[in-house]
């Protein structure tokens, strides 16, 4: 019996997008690393949170639902063939 490879939750292009947007995030968060931080402004937090915001709606819009039809769809057929025995 041989056993097939574990797909992994995310499809590789959905995972090189992801890494994608995590290198944007770590080169923004770098350049404000470099920014003088003042007391009384936003923390890196905010900054961050405000930066990031945007890319990771546009990036859930386009990917979150195909995924979850892809994810629920394997489900449902494990599921049914588990009972069909």
């Amino acid at each position: 019996m041989s056993a097939e490879p574990d797909p992994g939750l995310v499809a590789p292009a959905t995972a090189a997008a992801a890494a994608a947007l995590i290198g944007q995030l770590a080169q923004t968060v770098a350049r404000e690393r470099a920014a003088t931080v003042t007391r009384g402004g936003p923390s890196i937090e905010d900054v961050v949170r405000e930066e990031i915001r945007p890319i990771l709606r546009e990036w859930l819009e386009a990917h979150l639902p195909p995924m979850v039809e892809r994810l629920v769809r394997a489900e449902i057929e494990r599921v049914v063939g588990r009972s069909m025995g």
